[in-house]
């Protein structure tokens, strides 16, 4: 993907803080966001950033390690947990015992909702089990089905927040570039943005 200009993204970025309020916490997805391209985050003044591999964080982390805040976005492996712990501040990914067993940083638990077998995240059964072994959990996260209409992605979204509520978790990591402003409305309590911010055009 081909990234916009850093005078572009600042006020993309700007907007999208405006948008979703002083509660919402912006990660700043940068799956497609080379090393050598992070230089335009910093430029537009972008403070959380969010990785879904383990060697991508290390690769980045090494030039701008104190710059932003990281957090880890993608599947969370057992053998990755050691990176992550190392170099992040928040997981939002958190889906299997083994992983946990090693997490030494706060977490959200993923829940699939969708029931899709392609998805990662544990069943809504699951969840206190999870708060009851790892303090570590602070809240939960879902990705509903791909969807062209973001009001889809509605029901998903208040029924993490209800599971929320109901195991006292007050962190909720819903809503991504096409579905953001419905989670908020939903009470996220961070949004997950990237293609929104950087497509050129």
């Amino acid at each position: 993907m081909t990234i916009a200009p850093a005078e572009v993204v600042a006020e993309r970025y700007r907007a999208l803080r405006e948008d979703v309020g002083p509660g919402v916490t912006v990660v700043v997805a940068t799956k497609y966001v080379l090393p050598r391209e992070m230089s335009v985050l910093v430029e537009a003044g972008i403070e959380v950033v969010g990785e879904n591999r383990a060697q991508d964080l290390l690769a980045k982390h090494v030039t701008f390690g104190s710059v932003f805040r990281w957090h880890f976005i993608g599947h969370l492996q057992s053998n990755k947990v050691k990176v992550v712990n190392r170099l992040c501040e928040l997981v939002h990914s958190l889906s299997s015992d083994s992983a946990a067993q090693r997490l030494e940083i706060p977490a959200l638990l993923e829940v699939n909702l969708s029931g899709e077998e392609s998805k990662s995240g544990v069943a809504p059964a699951e969840i206190a089990g999870f708060v009851e072994r790892y303090p570590v959990i602070r809240g939960l996260m879902t990705m509903p089905p791909l969807t062209d209409d973001p009001e889809t992605s509605r029901p998903y979204f208040r029924r993490l927040r209800e599971l929320a509520e109901a195991h006292g978790l007050p962190e909720l990591s819903m809503g991504t570039s096409q579905d953001y402003r419905v989670a908020v409305e939903e009470g996220a309590t961070l949004v997950r943005v990237g293609e929104a911010l950087f497509r050129a055009g």
